[in-house]
């Protein structure tokens, strides 16, 4: 039997220590590559985080286990999404030998403390690899956020100010 690959648009193969950017659709899911086909990361406790509403917010900042990190074959963490390999963050960023990589990546298997905004499977992808939680895409989440809070506090404001006009 032909041994798999990681489709890969980077034209390189992936190496340890490598982050995989998992494209689900709606969002990007993260994981750290640890060799032997095998990555480290974050997992809804049976099943996906996001596949549960419940387990992606912490409610009045109380977190809830209900995320795991996990260590499992690349083939079944991709199912059919594409990936690539995305370590864009090594701009600007310090990253740590591959090896320390994978090690900081095992260190934290088990229950996690999950938050899309805060803490979640970019924010760990990006520890292992930079000692520094970033997500881009709680970034970008929370800039709409932010637009949407105003575009609607302008529309208050409007709608108020119209009304005591008549």
């Amino acid at each position: 039997m032909a041994q798999k690959t990681l489709p890969n648009p980077n034209h390189r193969r992936v190496k340890e220590g490598d982050l995989l950017e998992i494209d689900r659709g709606a969002y990007k899911h993260w994981a750290v590559y640890i060799g032997n086909n095998e990555v480290v990361h974050v997992s809804g406790i049976g099943g996906r985080v996001a596949a549960n509403p419940g387990h992606s917010f912490s409610i009045s900042g109380v977190h809830f286990n209900k995320a795991e990190v996990k260590k499992e074959n690349v083939f079944d963490v991709l199912g059919t999404s594409k990936c690539k390999i995305n370590n864009s963050k090594d701009r600007g960023n310090k990253c740590f030998d591959p090896k320390e990589v994978v090690k900081r990546a095992l260190g934290k298997l088990g229950p996690l403390d999950y938050n899309i905004l805060w803490r979640n499977c970019e924010h760990f992808a990006s520890w292992c690899r930079y000692d520094k939680t970033i997500s881009q895409q709680a970034d970008d989440l929370l800039t709409v956020g932010m637009i949407a809070g105003t575009l609607v506090m302008i529309g208050g404001l409007l709608y108020n100010a119209r009304s005591e006009r008549k």
